[in-house]
């Protein structure tokens, strides 16, 4: 630790932290603008200037790293004049005229940063410039007429998202924030996250989902967790009037450190599916508003007469649904109705072969941390730029820095791109190419562990024949693997929905083969599929969706979607009862339809792809007669005749789990 004095204030920082940061921990507010606490320090603005004790001029706080005994002081006459001057300059560069730009009124930092110096005019005439404003985005504007050149934006994209979209054009006075070379941003490679604007202190970047709506202090904040998929991003949501204005990432969170992909950010907000708010069943082949009352009974006197049945009832579950949710599904149409197909709406796709897998090891599978500081990443069978794109930007921003990547994929992708290696292999070769791989390592003595191989060269050359990837790419695959000091094996559904359990033990011995895994590193990860797909295989519900007869189907679908493959299946069901928000395709064929709360409007828990439990607040109220998801299956229950109380920590713990669970 090293002590120096602040403000005539002895504190104490750890060595290599920065001033700016050391006062921060200290309650001492020093002004910036281009500093961001997920950036690197720039020391761009100047605005954090302060004065050091034994120095000539003042020093960039943000910059300068703390020294034994330093003596600082951060609001002196001299510092003030000299903030004034820096903002009277950024003000003058361009045309900030405040009462016409959204983020006026508080939302502003180079606003609040004025009024924090009590500077109440410009004491220096605007270049008064017109800056063309891009407005070719779906989801924000940029403005460079309001813009400071902070370089947050492009910063933020590169070293956070790792996509490299924003970069500055011209120099000087003429400096510009454009996309790639100068295209229209919605032109551009821009991958819709939204960072660059979260972070953006001015009106330069304007989020036109929610523009002029609102100010920060007339909004309510909750903490949340996104439910896209199972990444599981802590999330704040921005409430007005019980409805969501916008959605921000959380700068505290240990999962995704304030990011967000679009999927998280902008899809519920542009959600525009028709809501559902009135029980309905079908009556002379017409649905029909009803009471819930009737509703319920019709539904409980169904499948109560169908208990007894050897092919009563199936039920079939979104993985959407809150923890909670599927351990109330799961006792009432397993433990009491002894349903014949009971399973989730994934099928358990992402997630029974590796569970399956899980049942003989101890949890093999690491942490998402993992990603942020692999030397390689072998990706296979995981298109993370079309889901679970936060998990890509923990390795993609690294990409630069010497990261190498590995993909293989049947199908062409984005990462392909980025990729040192990319293999395009035939569908179903993955096991032979993973032995193959394996066969080269051994062969070469580049393994760090034993495993024992059979007939080398046969392997090879049935993974070249199955692959169609020739035997030098391959062995440039197998070295760079071999030769990696932090490697990463990511797989996603491509591997997984094959459902096949030798591939996965096969994939676990290469990983410990290359020293992805062993007694301290836990270098091996599954993407898993939908928010809580890990809760419901550990719940058991992770089988193929198959009907036999039965005379029911139950769906409890939430806000989720419906596959034109179950829709297929589904309707062939003699009777079907779809607990679910929105009009679809599903609900024009249910016999009764029961509508339930999306998922801003309850808690409950879900446990993502590393195994992070994570608590789900609500923010909105729902409309008038729409009902909780658990509440309705509990009322069915009663009605039923059938107790129903789930311990659903208990419950996911009666089956080993790939991920250790916290």
């Amino acid at each position: 630790m090293v002590q120096l004095t602040i403000n005539g204030k002895q504190i104490e920082a750890p060595e290599g932290t920065t001033v700016l940061r050391a006062a921060e921990l200290a309650g001492i507010h020093i002004p910036t603008l281009c500093n961001h606490k997920e950036l690197t320090p720039y020391g761009g603005c100047r605005l954090c200037i302060v004065e050091v004790e034994g120095m000539r001029v003042p020093m960039a706080s943000c910059t300068l790293p703390v020294g034994k005994g330093m003596v600082i002081r951060t609001e002196t006459s001299e510092i003030r004049k000299s903030r004034e001057f820096i903002l009277s300059m950024l003000f003058s560069e361009r045309n900030h005229f405040c009462p016409f730009c959204q983020v006026s009124g508080g939302d502003c930092e180079l606003q609040n940063a004025a009024y924090h110096e009590e500077m109440t005019h410009w004491p220096i005439q605007p270049g008064w410039n017109n800056y063309k404003v891009d407005t070719t985005h779906p989801y924000f504007v940029l403005d460079n007429n309001r813009c400071i050149l902070c370089r947050r934006c492009t910063r933020a994209c590169g070293e956070l998202v790792g996509n490299f979209t924003l970069s500055v054009a011209e120099r000087g006075a003429a400096s510009m924030i454009v996309a790639d070379t100068d295209v229209p941003l919605g032109e551009s490679t821009c991958i819709k996250c939204g960072t660059c604007v979260q972070v953006c202190p001015t009106g330069a970047l304007i989020d036109r989902t929610s523009a002029y709506q609102a100010h920060d202090d007339q909004l309510d904040e909750i903490k949340s967790v996104c439910i896209g998929c199972s990444v599981g991003c802590s999330i704040k949501i921005m409430v007005r009037d019980n409805r969501i204005i916008r959605i921000e990432g959380d700068w505290e969170s240990q999962v995704n450190q304030g990011l967000l992909c679009e999927h998280g950010r902008y899809d519920p907000i542009t959600e525009s599916r028709r809501r559902i708010t009135t029980p309905q069943i079908r009556k002379n082949g017409k649905l029909e508003p009803v009471s819930w009352e009737e509703a319920l009974s019709t539904v409980a006197d169904k499948i109560q007469s169908l208990a007894a049945s050897k092919h009563g009832i199936a039920a079939i579950a979104s993985t959407r649904l809150t923890a909670e949710t599927l351990a109330v599904f799961k006792d009432l149409f397993v433990d009491k109705l002894h349903g014949t197909s009971v399973t989730s709406i994934e099928e358990g796709a992402p997630t029974a072969s590796v569970t399956r897998f899980a049942e003989n090891h101890e949890a093999f599978e690491g942490k998402l941390d993992i990603l942020r500081n692999a030397d390689t990443v072998l990706c296979i069978g995981a298109n993370i730029n079309r889901s679970h794109m936060v998990a890509g930007f923990m390795f993609k921003r690294n990409l630069s820095k010497g990261t190498r990547l590995i993909n293989i994929d049947p199908e062409s992708s984005e990462l392909d791109y980025l990729a040192n290696i990319a293999l395009k292999t035939k569908p179903g070769s993955d096991l032979a190419l993973i032995k193959g791989l394996q066969a080269i390592i051994v062969r070469e003595g580049l393994g760090r562990s034993p495993l024992k191989l059979t007939d080398a060269g046969k392997l090879i050359k049935e993974a070249v024949s199955a692959s169609g990837i020739s035997h030098e790419e391959l062995l440039q695959t197998a070295q760079l693997l071999a030769h990696s000091i932090s490697p990463v094996i990511l797989f996603g559904k491509g591997v997984t929905a094959q459902r096949d359990e030798k591939l996965i033990e096969e994939i676990y011995h290469l990983a410990v083969l290359i020293g992805a895994v062993d007694d301290e590193r836990h270098g091996l990860l599954s993407i898993k599929g939908e928010s809580n797909s890990l809760v419901a295989t550990l719940l058991g519900m992770d089988t193929a969706f198959t009907l036999d007869g039965q005379q029911a189907v139950y769906i409890a679908l939430g806000d989720d979607y419906v596959s034109k493959s179950l829709m297929e299946r589904l309707s062939k069901s003699p009777y079907l009862v779809a607990q679910t928000c929105y009009e679809s395709r599903l609900t024009e064929q249910a016999d009764v339809i029961l509508p339930v709360t999306i998922w801003a409007e309850q808690e409950g828990h879900y446990i993502n792809l590393d195994g992070r439990t994570q608590a789900a607040q609500k923010a909105i109220d729902p409309p008038e007669g729409v009902r909780d998801n658990v509440s309705v299956l509990n009322e069915i229950a009663t009605r039923a005749k059938m107790t129903i109380q789930p311990d659903w920590h208990k419950a996911i713990l009666a089956r080993k789990s790939s991920v250790a669970l916290n």
